[in-house]
């Protein structure tokens, strides 16, 4: 049997894992015993070895407090091959927390990812089944002091509350009795300069030391538990800074008491009060840049009016049920006044719908039969029938509320810097404050000198100005976002978009309603007519998602005929064989692709010119070499385009326009709306490369799509942007989404994200500079422990008030 070097278990040989730390050959029982033995190593934290006491072997007696962890199997999910979770984790106090977490469960055998937001303490892990389970990592969170717990929208927010609640309540106990305790220390301090009798001066002190009691033990054990903690695992964070200078301030007050000298509780209760100050302000702040999210979480009703069950032949007569239960294919009905449970499709009744909190448009919208509901939104005035299309997970107000915490756990390149300076941060405190009590104490200053000025190192240093930099901005962000209808799917959008230099658009369905309307259509073979045309169009068309194709197969009256081999080729158009005839229906590139000559037709080219002049599209149909009508389709151009493409060109950008019809159409549009550069003709690829061959000469592109033509270019470029109404393809391809079909949204968006990554560079900038600048002014000893703690607090205070500044952009 052998000895695990770390956990000091015993165990067979065959499961040994072998390292060599420093030169020497270590063994151990498991990967993740070698992991934290290295990781100590490499911190310089060896002395934890020399100096541990453990009273038994192996995992420290947090680590094996029960835990059921059925709830949680339920939240893991494939991705990759891999499984996947995310939890709430109790206990995190500052950034030194998150990296102890991200770095410990990291160095687990099989757990390949882990993120940790410092803003709401929910933790995402992805780990390799094979190699790893939940309970490992659930037991490996555990033994070094903190409590993984479910991770709900509704359970977070709850925290969230209670956390600072109880943080107002600590720091109401604590401000009330230091606001006492400064009474007797002003008059003890003037009794030391100016004399005092003895029975009075001690009296002031023994009230003193009991006003300062309920102080450190009640509104500080926060900050005394988690030291606690810490010291199992040697591990120490910013409440141990507090911890220590606190109590040592009052330790030593004690001990001059029975000697008769100087006390210094009120810099022991002061240091307490003015660090709750700060972590409730901070809370509060946390709390409120979260509320556009708990708002979204509470939209969800909690049952639904089922009148048909899926798959049953008769309706029934309207049975509540929990949400939970209802199925895709339900029929639902919504009354006036009621939310929408899930999403769906309307089947009977109209109404007018608020979906004003998830899209941000303040207009109520009509419903009807054929029209989507949101999940959420609001019923105003009329009854209606829908059937359920998406359930839990899957609805359009999940996938808002799960985009936008996944955008917040980003952290953005430039925290990473601060997150490496974190782990190395308070370590470094403890040694500067002993290196400072050691020099004050060599060079023959009194004692409480010394210790006063390594008490105001401790409590002035401060990591969670670091660790607040980046995640509050980024949370005041997302909120700004999704309150205006904008969805964030990518956290590095946040950097890419302030340093946005050209903006691309694609014309149809971005610039344009996307919604082209069939203008005219022009026989061109006398021997069909229109019925007939329009038959054969509709029928190939009806197999395309493009939004052309709909305005054709809306004007078809007759029943759509069968179609065999189908293809759509993009940025062109389709074809197939309808009743023995292939036939083709597109533009003239794809007659071109198929060698059918447009100038056979009498006067095609001329009529074409005149439509397409006036911004109207011209979509040919061909078979057997020869072009047999033309359909003429009309877009509306957004109202807002012209005003949104100057309001862009003001801010400096670069304005672009690409699409796939022809050059005269595309030309049209571009006027209109005020786009100096247009680019007609693009294929799929060709806006790819467009995009790659912009980014490659130094530009910074953001390509706004709609369609599935447009994936590859959105996928392409450094952001992309795709309209709520698009297809599913470009959805999954953009960056961010607007929900709100609004142009104006874009250069909102643009602004917002320049100004976050602004204050996110100045918030790190402080924080590093509040530290160099403090950090040496304590271990000089010019400040006091009391202003000491006041300047720390007011260091947090200035990263929240600076992140809140956000919100004046919007």
């Amino acid at each position: 049997m052998l000895k695990c070097d770390h956990c000091l278990l015993t165990f067979p040989e065959k499961d040994a894992v072998y390292g060599e730390i420093r030169g020497q050959k270590k063994v151990f029982c498991c990967g993740g015993c070698h992991g934290i033995y290295a990781l100590i190593y490499s911190e310089g934290l060896d002395a934890f070895y020399e100096g541990r006491k453990w009273e038994e072997t192996g995992i420290p007696a947090i680590a094996k407090k029960e835990i059921d962890i059925k709830p949680f199997s339920e939240l893991v999910r494939d991705t990759d091959g891999k499984k996947e979770m995310d939890i709430f984790i109790d206990g995190i106090r500052c950034a030194s927390c998150v990296w102890l977490n991200e770095k410990y469960l990291g160095r687990t055998t099989g757990v390949e990812y882990v993120r940790i937001n410092y803003a709401t303490h929910k933790a995402r892990i992805r780990w390799d089944p094979a190699s790893a389970g939940i309970d490992t990592i659930l037991r490996r969170i555990l033994s070094i002091g903190y409590t993984p717990k479910i991770y709900s929208e509704s359970e977070h927010f709850k925290a969230q509350k209670a956390e600072t609640r109880d943080l107002l309540v600590r720091f109401g106990t604590a401000a009330f009795l230091s606001s006492q305790l400064m009474l007797y220390s002003t008059a003890l301090y003037a009794g030391y300069f100016q004399g005092i009798e003895q029975n009075i001066r001690h009296l002031f002190e023994i009230i003193s030391l009991i006003l300062t009691m309920p102080v450190l033990f009640y509104s500080g054990m926060p900050f005394i538990k988690n030291t606690l903690i810490g010291l199992r695992r040697f591990h120490f964070t910013m409440d141990s800074l507090i911890t220590l200078g606190s109590g040592s301030a009052f330790i030593y007050s004690v001990y001059e008491i029975t000697v008769n000298g100087k006390v210094y509780f009120d810099t022991s209760a002061m240091i307490v009060t003015l660090i709750l100050l700060g972590r409730y302000i901070e809370s509060a702040a946390k709390g409120r840049a979260s509320q556009s999210i708990e708002k979204l979480a509470e939209l969800t009703p909690k049952d639904a009016r089922v009148v048909r069950r899926y798959g049953e032949d008769k309706n029934s007569a309207g049975q509540t049920v929990p949400l939970s239960s209802v199925r895709k294919g339900d029929f639902v009905e919504v009354i006036p006044g009621e939310r929408v449970p899930l999403d769906g499709i309307v089947l009977s009744g109209e109404s007018e719908v608020d979906e004003s909190l998830i899209t941000g448009e303040s207009k109520p919208v009509v419903k009807a039969a054929g029209s989507e509901v949101v999940g959420g939104s609001i019923n105003l005035f009329g009854t209606f029938i829908f059937e359920v299309t998406r359930t839990g997970k899957e609805t359009v107000l999940s996938g808002i509320i799960r985009s936008v915490e996944e955008a917040q756990a980003h952290k953005p390149k430039i925290q990473l810097i601060a997150d490496r300076v974190v782990g190395y941060f308070v370590p470094a405190i403890l040694v500067i404050c002993l290196a400072t009590m050691a020099g004050y104490y060599l060079n023959n200053f009194r004692i409480e000198r010394a210790l006063m000025a390594g008490i105001s190192v401790l409590v002035i240093a401060c990591p969670c100005s670091l660790g607040l930099a980046t995640p509050l901005a980024v949370l005041v962000f997302t909120a700004m976002a999704s309150s205006k209808g904008i969805l964030i799917r990518n956290g590095e959008v946040i950097e890419n978009a302030g340093r946005t230099t050209r903006l691309i658009f694609d014309k149809t369905g971005t610039l344009t309603v996307g919604k082209p309307v069939l203008q005219e259509v022009i026989i061109l073979d006398n021997e069909q007519s229109r019925e007939d045309i329009m038959s054969l169009a509709a029928s190939v068309e009806a197999l395309s998602e493009h939004s052309i194709s709909r305005a054709i197969i809306h004007e078809a009256n007759k029943d759509l005929l069968p179609v065999s081999g189908f293809a759509a080729v993009p940025g062109k158009g389709v074809e197939g064989t309808v009743a023995g005839k292939r036939i083709y229906v597109g533009n003239n590139a794809m007659m071109a692709d198929n060698k059918i000559s447009l100038t056979a037709a009498q006067a095609v080219d001329n009529i074409a010119v005149t439509y397409e002049q006036s911004a109207a599209t011209v979509i040919y149909m061909a078979w057997e070499n020869m072009v047999r009508a033309m359909f003429i389709v009309s877009d509306v151009i957004r109202d807002e385009a012209p005003g949104t493409a100057d309001c862009l060109i003001k801010m400096g950008l670069d304005v672009s326009m690409i699409s796939g019809d022809n050059r005269l159409t595309t030309n049209a549009v571009a006027a209109k709306t005020g786009v100096a550069h247009a680019i007609a003709e693009m294929t799929p690829e060709k806006k790819k490369d467009f995009v790659r061959e912009a980014q490659k000469g130094g530009e910074s592109v953001m390509m706004v799509g709609d369609g599935i033509n447009d994936a590859p270019a959105l996928t392409e470029a450094l952001v992309g942007i795709a309209m709520g109404r698009g297809t599913d393809i470009a959805i999954e391809s953009a960056d961010a989404i607007l929900v709100r079909n609004d142009l104006r949204l874009i250069p909102y968006f643009i602004g917002l994200s320049r100004t976050t990554y602004s204050i996110i560079r100045q918030n790190i900038f402080w924080a590093f500079f509040y530290n160099i600048v403090a950090v040496p002014m304590a271990i000089s000893g010019v400040l006091h422990p009391i202003v000491a703690a006041g300047a720390m607090a007011a260091s947090s205070l200035m990263v929240v008030l600076n992140s809140l500044r956000i919100k004046r952009a919007g």
